[in-house]
C-alpha cells in the first residue's frame, strides 16, 4: 500500500497542473529551475536560480545545481523562487462577519473545520509558515490543527499557537457589550494577576501551546488625533510572565496598541508588540536594545476602513490608519526592527500578502519587508536557521512569483507555485523533464 501511495503521488508531481485541493506530493531527489531565485540575506537576484531538494530539506542552491540520477527537474519558467512567505499575526480560527458573533453562534467543532480551510488557504497563498496570535475563545482547538498538518493529514503552514489569548476582566477581547446575565463567555483566558498570568500559561501550555498572546492594551480611541489606549498589565506583570515562558522554554507576544502598555511591554522584554500602532522615543530605544520587532498589521486596519460593519467603524479605522501610517514614518526613522503579520481572519484567508505591499507603500523598500517577512520572521517564530531562506540544510519551503519581488512587491500577491517540506503543495504550468 505505501509503495502504491508513494507511485501515486510522484505521478500527481510530473503533472501540468495540481489543483489547490489536490495531494500534496514529494519526489525523493528535486531540482527546481527559474529564471531567478531571491537571496533574501544578500539583497540580490541569481540568475538564473536552482535549487536541489532532498527530502525535506535544501542540499544545494546557485545559478546551477547538481542533477542526480533519477531527480526530478522542474522547470517552473520566468518566475522568482524565494523562501515561503511568514505571517506572524494570523486567526485561523476568525473569518470576514461579526467577530464577537461568529465566535458565540458557531461551536469549536465548526471553528476548528473552517480553521483547517484557513490554513489551506493561506498555504496556497504561498504562506509556510504562520503564528496563530489567538483562537478567539475556541480554547486549545489550533492544536488539533497543528497536530494534523504536521501529520499530513490536511494541507497547511508550518504554525506556532498561543491557544487562547491571556486578558484582564473586562479587558479588551472580554464579552463587554453583552447582556451580563445571559454570562456570554470572553474570548480570551483570563488573569488579573502575576500569579493568575503564570497559572494560566502553565495550564496553556500543558493543553500544547507554542508561545503566550496577551493582550495588552485596549479599548482604543481617537481623541484630538492622539491615540489613547488604557493598559491592562504592569510591567511587572508581564516581566513574570515573559520569565514563566522563557522557563517553559517559549516566549510572549502583546496585543498592544500604543503607550503606555507598549512601553510596559518593552521594558519587560516581550518577543513581539503587535499592533505597535504608538511607541514613544523610550519604547523605540528599548525595542532597539532588545531586539523587539513591531508586527503592524496594517491589512487589517485598511479592510475595516474599507467594509466596516457600520458607517461609523468604517471612519473610525479610517483614522486609525492614518494615524498608524504617520506613526510608522517615525518608527522608520527611528531604526527599529519590523517582523510581517496581517492580523488576517477578519479579512480572508489568503489575501494577506496585501501586508507586504502596504508596508512598502508607506515606507519600506520590497528588499526591507522581504527580509523583515522572511529573515525577522523566521526568527520570531522559533526557526531562525531553518526557514526564511533558500540555502543548504534548511527545510524545503519554496515559492515561485511572477517578476522580480525587488521591482515589484505585488508579484507575492501571484504566487503559482508552492513546496513546503518538500512536498508540492500548489503547482501551475509546470514543465518537467
Amino acid at each position: 500500500m505505501r509503495n502504491r501511495v508513494r507511485n501515486r503521488d510522484r505521478v500527481l508531481c510530473s503533472g501540468v497542473l495540481l489543483l489547490a485541493a489536490a495531494v500534496s506530493c514529494r519526489a525523493d531527489s528535486i531540482v527546481l529551475h527559474a529564471a531567478r531565485l531571491l537571496d533574501v540575506a544578500g539583497g540580490r537576484i541569481v540568475t538564473p536560480g536552482e535549487v536541489l531538494v532532498d527530502a525535506q530539506r535544501i542540499t544545494a542552491v546557485g545559478s546551477q545545481v547538481s542533477h542526480p540520477a533519477g531527480a526530478q527537474v522542474i522547470d517552473l519558467g520566468d518566475v522568482t523562487l524565494l523562501p515561503g512567505l511568514i505571517d506572524a499575526h494570523v486567526h485561523l480560527f476568525l473569518h470576514p462577519g461579526a467577530e464577537d458573533l461568529q465566535t458565540v453562534a458557531e461551536s469549536v467543532p465548526q471553528r476548528t473545520l473552517l480553521a483547517a480551510l484557513a490554513a489551506r488557504d493561506d498555504l496556497n497563498a504561498g504562506y509556510t509558515a504562520e503564528r496563530d496570535m489567538g483562537t478567539e475563545g475556541a480554547g486549545s482547538a489550533d492544536t488539533a490543527v497543528r497536530d494534523a498538518i504536521n501529520n499530513h493529514l490536511i494541507p497547511g503552514p508550518r504554525l506556532r499557537l498561543s491557544g487562547n489569548a491571556i486578558d484582564i476582566l473586562g479587558g479588551h477581547e472580554d464579552a463587554n457589550g453583552y447582556n451580563p446575565a445571559q454570562h456570554v463567555l470572553s474570548n480570551a483566558d483570563y488573569a488579573n494577576s502575576a500569579d493568575e498570568l503564570v497559572a494560566t500559561i502553565r495550564a496553556q501550555h500543558k493543553q500544547g501551546s507554542d508561545f503566550v498572546k496577551i493582550y495588552e492594551t485596549g479599548h482604543d480611541t481617537l481623541r484630538d488625533a492622539v491615540l489613547h489606549t488604557p493598559y491592562q498589565y504592569t510591567a511587572a506583570q508581564l516581566k513574570a510572565a515573559v520569565d514563566e515562558a522563557a522557563r517553559l522554554g517559549t516566549t510572549v507576544a502583546v496585543h498592544a496598541m500604543g503607550e503606555p502598555g507598549t512601553l510596559y511591554a518593552a521594558q519587560a522584554g516581550v518577543a513581539s508588540i503587535d499592533h505597535a500602532t504608538q511607541l514613544s522615543a523610550q519604547t523605540m530605544q528599548l525595542m532597539k536594545e532588545k531586539h523587539i520587532p513591531s508586527v503592524p498589521t496594517f491589512t487589517v486596519f485598511e479592510y475595516f476602513a474599507q467594509h466596516g460593519l457600520t458607517p461609523e467603524q468604517m471612519q473610525r479605522e479610517s483614522a486609525f490608519l492614518d494615524y498608524k501610517v504617520q506613526e510608522f514614518k517615525k518608527q522608520l526613522a527611528a531604526g527599529i526592527s519590523f517582523a510581517v503579520g496581517s492580523d488576517v481572519g477578519p479579512f480572508p484567508h489568503g489575501t494577506q500578502a496585501r501586508e507586504l505591499e502596504l508596508m512598502v507603500k508607506y515606507g519600506m523598500t520590497p528588499l526591507a519587508v522581504l527580509q523583515a517577512d522572511l529573515i525577522n520572521g523566521a526568527k520570531l517564530l522559533g526557526w531562525e536557521g531553518q526557514i526564511g531562506e533558500l540555502k543548504a540544510g534548511y527545510f524545503a519551503d519554496i515559492i515561485a512569483v511572477p517578476g522580480n519581488p525587488l521591482n515589484d512587491i505585488t508579484v507575492v500577491k501571484h504566487v503559482s507555485f508552492v513546496m513546503k517540506d518538500g512536498r508540492i503543495e500548489r503547482y501551475e504550468t509546470v514543465q518537467t523533464h
